[in-house]
């Protein structure tokens, strides 16, 4: 497995937009919408293979008749960093070590396409605070398109109490991650930014 993006929610798209780029002094890239889920995003270069998702419920959009990703019905308050992603090459062999109540949904816009776990209730395993799980067909992914903005992820903390079990689950986990056992339980992401160093979480 290895880190693919973090995620930011928040519950309007242009709030989350200006959260990031108010921190980070830089514009965020354009996204699109996920018409099976009811939202749409907008993303943020990391650097090679790597980015930073701002996500929010399209109220354009239909509700999709089942919780959505991320835990995002129950959002409120102020947008935040709420959840980083993993890609891997088989989603089966992921589930088997990471298991959910849940369902691999197929995904496409344009010639991106990819699978991706969702849990029934829109949260992952260990309160939230495993990772998501992508697997992308081909070689598109977003990273790859997204101009080069300057910010790099220099570390990502995943706090809580059963660290050794999360970190046994994953395994080998290629990317700044550390998961750790220090109070209280979240996630803290830092950055380089052209603003300097910059704190999520």
């Amino acid at each position: 497995m290895e880190l693919d993006h973090l995620v930011i929610v928040a519950e309007r798209l242009d709030d989350g937009v200006a959260f990031v780029e108010d921190r980070f002094g830089v514009r965020m890239a354009p996204g699109g919408a996920h018409a099976a889920m009811g939202t749409h995003n907008r993303l943020l270069s990391l650097g090679p293979g790597l980015y930073l998702e701002v996500i929010a419920i399209d109220p354009a959009a239909r509700a999709p008749g089942r919780a959505r990703w991320f835990d995002m019905d129950r959002l409120s308050g102020p947008p935040r960093l709420t959840n980083w992603v993993v890609r891997c090459d088989d989603m089966d062999e992921a589930l088997a070590d990471l298991p959910m109540e849940g369902s691999v949904m197929e995904l496409s816009r344009g010639d991106l396409s990819w699978q991706m776990a969702v849990p029934d209730d829109g949260v992952t395993p260990f309160a939230g605070l495993a990772p998501g799980l992508i697997r992308w067909h081909g070689t598109a992914h977003p990273a790859a398109r997204l101009p080069d903005a300057g910010c790099r992820l220099r570390a990502l903390t995943v706090a809580l109490p059963d660290a050794g079990g999360l970190r046994a689950a994953l395994g080998d986990l290629d990317g700044p991650v550390a998961i750790s056992s220090v109070d209280p339980s979240g996630l803290t992401a830092v950055f380089d930014t052209p603003r300097g160093r910059v704190t999520l979480g």
